[in-house]
């Protein structure tokens, strides 16, 4: 693990993170990840996600433990004068400002963008919001689900002649995060050159219509609507789920050798050159009846065995895992992606590697804040 005496990538860099629920926090927890100095502002009731359990751990959810690491805490309250005061003094020094409120909150409140902007002209201003400020459905709040839904996310999720289902993480709201931090990035170079901070937005919208590849991509160049395909891929086989003998495993095969070398380690040479199956395109037509030959040889063999056999030897393949199987796999203690601070804290570590300047963890999530 890093030596968190060592000063990180973002070393020097203020950050004020106003913001709550996921977002905009999680782009706070990846700047102080890599040695910003963040200071998480709080409302009187804290962050909603404070209640978002169970499970709890010293009274506060599991949830907002994920997302605030490396930053210490204070409470405001913007809506009063004396909050709107306090914020324009931590302002002063600060190099980015993280927010989500909804569009015309600090605005009202004399802290939108554009009085910022005169008052700390290096200020990079940060907002991840649902929509955007105009537009149909600008101003209107966002939440990662219904987002889902919006963006078509959903509607190529599920298994085939099933419904539509929502991602079973929070993917919008995780990628908008990590589109803000890089965001952030681009605007902080930006101001070496010219000395000036800027506005930067990421909206859940935008961020989950970015999502939808290859499906976008492929709706542009055909017209066809995409379907529910359950595991497997829309535009190449064997890239699915598949029973064995034990455990199911996940096959991602993604070219005309790795579909041979599948073939030779299974006995079945002679698959890779059916005319069927001897190119990648004729594969993705053909998966139905391929499918059904592959399954016929999975079943002879252990799962997890013909995994970790498949990858050694180039074919892309796993077990198809729970999530404490994933975070007790040797390979995610080896990759040091398992992070404990102190006594009370164990989380995913960042998985942004630098070999100079790697991510160090100097501070648990506050749970307890100071302010007023």
């Amino acid at each position: 693990m890093a030596d968190s005496s060592k000063p990180g990538a973002l070393a020097g860099i203020r950050v004020i993170d106003v913001s709550r629920i996921l977002g905009g926090p999680y782009c706070g927890q990846i700047l102080g990840d890599h040695g910003a100095d963040v200071l998480k502002v709080e409302p009187p009731q804290g962050d909603d996600t404070r209640a978002w359990g169970p499970p709890f751990q010293n009274g506060v959810a599991s949830y907002y433990m994920g997302l605030n690491r490396n930053k210490l805490g204070t409470q405001l309250d913007l809506a009063s004068e004396r909050g709107q005061s306090m914020l324009l003094g931590l302002l002063e020094g600060a190099d980015v400002l993280i927010e989500n409120f909804k569009t015309g909150t600090l605005e009202k409140w004399g802290l939108g963008y554009e009085a910022l902007a005169q008052r700390f002209p290096r200020l990079i201003h940060c907002r991840v919001s649902g929509f955007g400020a105009d537009g149909p459905l600008g101003g209107l709040a966002g939440y990662d689900a219904a987002v889902q839904a919006l963006t078509g996310i959903m509607s190529v999720n599920g298994e085939v002649g099933g419904e539509p289902l929502r991602v079973g993480l929070p993917v919008v709201d995780l990628v908008t995060g990590l589109n803000a931090a890089l965001g952030v990035l681009l605007a902080l170079q930006e101001r070496e050159r010219s000395g000036r901070g800027q506005f930067v937005e990421a909206s859940l919208f935008d961020c989950g219509l970015s999502l939808l590849h290859p499906h976008a991509a492929n709706w542009f160049a055909d017209g066809q609507k995409p379907k529910l395909t359950g595991n497997a891929h829309p535009n190449i086989y064997p890239y699915d789920a598949f029973a064995t003998h034990t455990v199911p495993i996940f096959l991602a095969v993604g070219n005309d050798r790795q579909f041979e070398l599948l073939c030779r380690h299974l006995g079945t040479p002679e698959l890779a050159q059916d005319e069927r199956f001897v190119k990648t395109y004729s594969r993705s037509q053909h998966r139905a009846v391929l499918r059904q030959l592959l399954e016929t040889e999975l079943s002879r063999h252990d799962g997890a065995a013909l995994a970790e056999a498949l990858m050694q030897i180039g074919v892309p393949c796993a077990p198809i895992l729970t999530v404490d199987a994933a975070l007790q796999h040797p390979h995610t203690a080896h990759r040091e992606m398992v992070v404990r601070i102190g006594d009370n804290y164990t989380g995913v570590a960042s998985p942004i590697k630098l070999s100079r300047t790697p991510a160090t963890y100097r501070h648990a999530p506050p749970v307890e804040l100071s302010g007023s």
